[in-house]
């Protein structure tokens, strides 16, 4: 059985990722060719199980696919932005 597909929703505040019937957030905001990334949480059921890392690793495929860069506010994005290999540079 193939793992359900998930989709990444940016409301223009948020950028949501549903997993197992739950919604990991994160909250932001736009100025000039820059996205401030304020809070990311995820739900408690799926704390310790890689959701919040899947939502930034979505999030910041679709902020490079628009050409902005990242500030991020949030401690969790900082850390793992600077961890990032693959995105660790949208954040420069």
């Amino acid at each position: 059985m193939s793992e359900p597909k998930m989709e990444l929703r940016d409301t223009g505040r948020r950028y949501e990722l549903d997993e197992q019937g739950q919604t990991s957030w994160a909250d932001y905001r736009k100025a000039g060719d820059r996205i401030f990334i304020d809070h990311v949480e995820a739900p408690e059921a799926l704390r310790g199980a890689g959701a919040a890392g899947r939502l930034m690793a979505a999030l910041s495929a679709d902020i490079r696919a628009k050409g902005l860069k990242v500030t991020p506010i949030c401690g969790y994005a900082a850390a793992w932005l600077r961890r990032s290999k693959e995105f660790g540079d949208l954040a420069r």
